[in-house]
């Protein structure tokens, strides 16, 4: 292909690919132009077009793109072993890495533009971690906002790392670096995990009692590791967070020597930070997605009126991602109330795949999904299939 040929196919896939991105940004603040089923098919058509190795699947699979069962599903594993991206690498506004796993390749999720990315997952946060009635996003809420995280990495690396930050820029009160107001913490204050040191109890202390000081509650932002570090910092200590605090859970325990149960290390930080267990709140998420999933369990929050009465760590999805359960072998959906294996329809993927699987099994339950653990054993026939299909030349 010439030059100037490529310049323009490149424009398109831009302009395109721009128009994905309001269409999505739109849907998910509620306008309705266009239904999931048609943003879905239509960032399918899009990445069957621009993206090699996903046009090769799709003629593997013989699909007509016609619904969305139709859209063929990349294995996660695909963002290891492969560029999963409908534009070229130079193009690269970040590259986010897999943590917490045991292969010697991590998986890098490229994206071209962050925005969307920032404004879904800041959408999510705030529906399930803050009460209703302080939409919307752009304004300050009345948390003290802190990380049982590393800071993150310039350029950023982690997609938790980058999302955490705009969670605490957005959450939290804008003056962050000013000492001069009370209940304000300096950047750094609000990381509360390094790796020569672990998990820093007296800086979460000391954030503790800014927010008291100030009338405030916490958002403790943490993984399910550095939470499990933190119990053992207290042993049979107690830290009593303000009234009406909420922690958020994220990822579990991948390539660690230690592992607790969701059920039990939600009871025993409720019990340690004198909160009560429902404030302890999962979220789902993944490198190779753009959206999470949140339990509904804070009673004010938008998500938790939605669906008051849910069931423990049964997580809800926002009306921009489908989660469906799947045959391993065929990939086609299982019936009502069965298990299966995760099948993502992510609109926030524009750029890189709209539907991924995993080997997570999942099961539908009270409008949300059941998370049971990971398939054991081999990967699943139908991703290995797919996988074929993808990287075949």
């Amino acid at each position: 292909m010439r030059g100037k040929d490529v310049g323009v196919t490149l424009t398109r896939l831009i302009e395109t690919s721009d128009q994905l991105h309001e269409h999505v940004q739109r849907f998910a603040e509620g306008a309705r132009d266009d239904t999931f089923e048609q943003l879905a098919l239509r960032i399918a058509r899009f990445q069957e077009r621009y993206s090699e190795g996903f046009r090769r699947l799709v003629k593997a699979r013989a699909a007509k793109l016609e619904s969305v069962d139709d859209i063929p599903a990349l294995p996660v594993d695909a963002f290891r072993l492969t560029r999963v991206a409908a534009y070229p690498p130079e193009l690269d506004r970040v590259r986010f890495v897999t943590s917490g796993t045991t292969q010697a390749d991590p998986g890098i999720h490229v994206m071209r533009r962050t925005d969307t990315y920032e404004q879904l997952s800041l959408r999510s946060g705030r529906d399930a971690l803050l009460p209703a009635q302080q939409a919307p996003v752009a304004n300050p809420t009345s948390f003290v906002v802190v990380a049982l995280a590393p800071s993150p990495s310039d350029p950023p690396s982690s997609s938790l790392g980058y999302m955490l930050a705009h969670f605490i820029q957005t959450f939290d009160d804008p003056a962050l670096h000013s000492q001069s107001r009370a209940g304000a913490l300096p950047w750094q204050a609000r990381w509360l995990v390094s790796d020569a040191a672990g998990v820093d109890l007296a800086g979460l202390r000391h954030a503790t009692e800014v927010a008291a000081r100030s009338g405030r509650p916490v958002l403790l932002l943490a993984t399910a590791f550095a939470l499990l570090q933190l119990l053992d910092r207290l042993g049979v200590a107690k830290l009593q967070l303000p009234a009406a605090s909420v922690v958020m859970q994220t990822g579990g325990f991948k390539g660690r020597t230690r592992e607790v149960s969701a059920e039990a290390l939600c009871a025993r930080v409720g019990a340690a930070l004198e909160l009560d267990s429902a404030r302890v709140v999962g979220e789902y998420g993944m490198t190779e997605l753009t959206s999470q999933l949140y339990e509904p369990s804070i009673a004010e929050s938008s998500l938790g009126r939605s669906f008051a009465g849910a069931p423990a760590r049964v997580y809800v999805e926002p009306s921009w991602l489908r989660v469906t359960p799947v045959d391993p072998v065929t990939l086609m959906p299982t019936p009502a109330g069965e298990v299966g294996i995760a099948r993502f329809v992510d609109l926030g993927n524009i750029d890189s795949a709209v539907s991924i699987v995993t080997q997570d099994l999942v099961r539908r339950v009270n409008g949300g999904i059941q998370l049971l653990g990971r398939q054991p054993g081999a990967p699943a026939r139908g991703c290995s299939l797919a996988m074929e299909a993808l990287l075949r030349d």
